[in-house]
């Protein structure tokens, strides 16, 4: 059993929220969390709304809210009953008692579709595959986590071999079911795999429509949406370039990654830690699982972007927090250095800080050229 990050934020929002949503895809452990809460109160009642049983226990839902008023009522895959939404927005504002409704749903997308008509009652709290604080009791942890990704059902399999028959089991039903289910769009499975696929081999680049259309024998606006599909779905990371007038060429197209790296290395064929070190990959799927440990671990209000200059100029990672500005460049090293164009995009930016994250278990101080403190550090923990 695993403490989730989440957790926290999540018994704070049940606290003074009527109805608190925890968005995520499918298999990242929601449904788990949320049976730990409702085991914290003994009145709290579950309904799986993928059960018929559970779908017919609530087929008058105004008389079914109103008679459990004075129960938490869990609403697990609310997106196969759509319906409810209008009505529980009448129920909450009939009684706005903090934690009445934690509700959850595999679509993520559709989920925030449909939840629009509860803007003002209702509470999202974002749930990511397993993370290095959540797992980690040892160095050896952040390899398996790396190889096998934050899904529970992978990283925590028998062998690295029933790891990846789980991933594939789950690519496989998220390509046929789940993503047309959440897209409610009809989309031709054998073709969106080959897409995730090329994203795979293009991971922690720049996204290029024209040039993935081509290869997939599609239009340049198709390409396009399916990056949107798989972004949407949460199973790609979209980050966009940092703009400022700076009076600098900047890039303008955002970097493209598959935000689970157990994910990432079954599109890339990468079955055994051995696979991994030797893959011409390696270092992209570094820094993408970095990039995914700094991005879902943000404080409230944090902006994440990149920045690259056409003269050379670039940062793996921007977070801006207020107006404090950290730095971060990725490396898969265990001496890692850095270029002239760090040292230029730190100052053409204006960082407070700036940080090299590498495979190693103790960090040091780097030498800086500029005011700000330039450390190497691994990737656990985070310098909030």
């Amino acid at each position: 059993m695993f403490k989730r990050i989440c957790e926290d934020s999540l018994m704070q929002a049940l606290g003074w929220s009527p109805a608190v949503a925890i968005l995520g895809a499918r298999q990242v452990g929601k449904t788990t969390l949320a049976r730990q809460i409702a085991a914290l109160q003994p009145d709290a009642l579950y309904l799986d709304l993928e059960q018929p049983q559970a779908r017919a226990r609530i087929e008058e839902p105004e008389m079914f809210f109103a008679a459990n008023r004075n129960r938490l009522v869990v609403l697990d895959e609310i997106q196969n009953a759509p319906e409810l939404f209008s009505v529980l927005r009448g129920e909450i504002d009939a009684d706005r008692r903090p934690g009445r409704f934690l509700i959850l749903g595999s679509a993520s997308f559709k989920l925030l579709q449909q939840s629009q008509s509860l803007a003002g009652r209702l509470v999202l709290i974002d749930m990511a595959p397993l993370l290095l604080p959540e797992v980690m009791a040892g160095f050896s942890d952040i390899q398996t986590l790396w190889l096998r990704g934050g899904f529970p059902g992978s990283y925590t399999a028998g062998s690295d071999g029933d790891s990846w028959q789980w991933r594939d089991a789950f690519v496989r039903h998220f390509l046929n079911t789940d993503l047309p289910a959440a897209l409610g769009l009809a989309l031709d499975p054998e073709r969106m795999r080959r897409f995730w696929r090329m994203i795979a081999h293009l991971h922690g680049q720049l996204f290029n429509a024209s040039a993935l259309a081509a290869s997939l024998g599609v239009s340049q606006p198709t390409a396009a949406r399916y990056l949107d599909h798989l972004v949407q779905t949460l199973m790609l990371r979209r980050i966009e370039p940092y703009h400022a007038n700076l009076g600098k060429r900047l890039v303008k197209s955002p970097k493209v990654y598959v935000r689970d790296s157990g994910l990432l290395h079954y599109l890339l064929n990468i079955r055994i830690q051995d696979d991994l070190f030797g893959n011409p990959s390696t270092g992209a799927s570094w820094e993408g699982f970095v990039m995914e440990q700094i991005c879902n671990q943000l404080p409230d209000g944090a902006i994440a972007s990149f920045y690259r200059t056409a003269a050379g100029a670039e940062l793996d990672l921007l977070v801006e927090i207020g107006s404090r500005k950290i730095a971060f460049e990725v490396k898969f090293s265990n001496t890692p250095k850095v270029t002239k164009g760090f040292w230029q995009a730190c100052e053409d930016v204006g960082v407070d800080a700036a940080y090299v994250v590498a495979p190693v278990q103790t960090g040091w101080p780097m030498k800086s050229l500029g005011a700000y403190p330039v450390q190497v550090i691994g990737p656990d923990p985070l310098p909030w």
